[in-house]
């Protein structure tokens, strides 16, 4: 089977291609807020018809929440798990949004023409270019060069709650030889990029509370504690004057990059100056001696995300605060261990209290990090295809965010994951007027094309 005749016939569908993203569009599957479940159960819906025009046997599975949708196509090639979710954002604020976020529409603008509604770029438009490389392919040739398992969540825009137990219960079904992830980006919008570095996050919440009330600061002020002075004597001593993590066993199961893939990151030409231009600032604030990528994809960090204490409002009001609270996040590497950092991290600052004050603390959660291994030789065969397709070669890349469901895949699935996706750093998910380029989406889809074809020859 050739991929040449599915590149036309992608090229010769592309409007009939939009047309059915439009319609998935229209659907407001917002899965945050109860009154939009029945949209939700349409959205599902919609996919499962999708799929068995193309002659998968597919289904909606029932979860405590929002259902999943799994699809089964058979081929001779590989086994491949595609995933993608099918909810959206909430839209507020709804006033920001110059149309309707639920009526999409083709636009033509200055940098070329986009699709602009709520979830073009998260997630439906990533997941469609999928959908409709497998279209192509099965109207070619009457099915496609790899059998593959589509699994798509409605609940990955609200933490995904059914999603372990749904994994759990599923595994035999969904295990496969590889799995895809489509819920990611070009590198620099022009460079095609395959994720294979995921940080993990660790969050807490502390309160410090010192005396049983506000005091007046000229009635107690230098005889009684200020939690907010321990609070911050706490947060200075989180990193040292090197920009490490100070937290004992912090670095324990961080690893250096491979050197050959510290080569093609210094091939992106990243430019962290103007990087840190365009939000006003001009010095790196990390880890000495480290590049900008190494920090925001390879290196561990500690960041204070919020803080609060005594009077907030206009004017002064004099006190000492009976509380001060702190946001701290972990963003992890490699093998670390959430849990014991999160020990550590806990036994570091009730070590610093002094007397009189009472610490508590409130996670908001743990998850390591996903490496994946590249040693795969399926990861150098989807980066030559993706190279074939788009102007610039492909790259191997990290990423700063977290994105949970490839660690489960790899956890609970015993399956690594390919993160390819197609979206644009300014596509503005999870804010209005999202968009997606249409280039994005039709070359999305013939990159699909040409990355079955090269797998299904491994």
């Amino acid at each position: 089977m050739s991929v040449d005749p599915v590149l036309k016939r992608i090229d010769s569908n592309l409007q009939d291609s939009l047309d059915r993203l439009m319609d998935f569009l229209r659907i407001p599957s917002i899965s945050t807020d109860p009154a939009y479940k029945a949209d939700c159960d349409a959205a599902a819906d919609w996919l499962v018809a999708d799929l068995t025009s193309l002659g998968a046997t597919a289904s909606k599975r029932a979860t405590p929440g929002h259902p999943m949708v799994v699809g089964h196509l058979d081929g001779p090639g590989p086994h491949l798990l595609f995933y993608g979710h099918y909810d959206v954002q909430p839209v507020d604020p709804l006033a920001l949004w110059d149309n309707d976020p639920f009526d999409p529409k083709v636009e033509d603008t200055p940098e070329g023409r986009v699709i602009r509604g709520r979830g073009a770029s998260d997630d439906k438009g990533q997941l469609m270019t999928f959908v409709e490389a497998c279209r192509a392919w099965i109207a070619e040739h009457g099915s496609l060069p790899c059998k593959i398992t589509f699994f798509f969540e409605g609940e990955e825009e609200s933490g995904s709650p059914s999603l372990i137990p749904f994994l759990k219960d599923n595994a035999e079904e969904l295990r496969a030889d590889i799995a895809l992830i489509c819920d990611t980006t070009l590198y620099d919008s022009r460079v095609p990029a395959i994720t294979t570095m995921l940080r993990g996050m660790l969050k807490e919440e502390i309160t410090i509370t010192g005396p049983s009330r506000d005091l007046h600061s000229g009635m107690y002020g230098g005889a009684a504690m200020n939690p907010i002075r321990v609070l911050t004597r706490i947060i200075a001593a989180l990193h040292d004057d090197e920009g490490r993590v100070t937290v004992p066993g912090f670095y324990d199961g961080v690893h250096e990059i491979p050197d050959e893939m510290r080569a093609q990151w210094d091939m992106l030409g990243f430019d962290h100056t103007a990087f840190l231009k365009d939000v006003g600032l001009s010095e790196l604030a990390g880890e000495a001696g480290r590049s900008a990528l190494e920090m925001l994809w390879a290196r561990p960090t500690c960041e204070v995300n919020g803080i609060g204490g005594g009077y907030q409002g206009a004017g002064f009001k004099t006190v000492l605060p009976s509380q001060a609270h702190a946001k701290i996040s972990f963003r992890l590497v490699g093998d670390q261990d959430p849990h014991a950092i999160d020990q550590s991290f806990r036994e570091m600052v009730q070590a610093m209290l002094p007397p009189d004050c009472d610490i508590s603390f409130n996670s908001d959660g743990a998850a390591p990090a996903s490496v994946m291994s590249i040693d795969n030789p399926m990861f150098e065969t989807a980066r030559k295809a993706l190279s074939d397709e788009w102007p610039d070669e492909a790259a191997f890349i990290g990423s700063g965010g977290s994105i949970p469901v490839a660690g489960y895949f790899q956890s609970l699935l015993e399956t690594e994951s390919m993160l390819i996706g197609f979206g644009k750093d300014d596509d503005q998910i999870h804010s209005p007027n999202e968009k997606y380029d249409v280039e994005s989406f039709h070359k999305g889809a013939r990159s699909w094309a040409r990355i079955l074809d090269a797998l299904s020859k491994e």
